[in-house]
């Protein structure tokens, strides 16, 4: 569990942001197109390119970096069976 997700307002913050209409879609968005474009942005720019909340954007980097770090344990895991 990482610092940010041992606060107890991120799970508030998750809460609200996956009640958002579009997070699915924007999550979707950054994932596939502006992470590959942009690997190091940050959730003050991507808050701005997008026009999202910031709340929003440090969720879904948060998120995506999550999913690539389990992707590459599982990668590693497959390698060693």
């Amino acid at each position: 569990m990482t610092e940010v997700e041992r606060n107890p307002l991120w799970l508030i913050l998750v809460e609200t942001v996956h009640a958002l209409p579009m997070y699915p879609a924007h999550k979707a968005y950054v994932r596939d197109t502006l992470i590959l474009e942009s690997p190091d942005i940050t959730a003050e720019e991507l808050s701005l390119r997008l026009d999202i909340p910031l709340g929003e954007a440090l969720v879904i980097l948060h998120e995506i970096e999550k999913e690539g770090r389990q992707e590459a344990a599982g990668a590693e895991g497959s390698e060693d069976a």
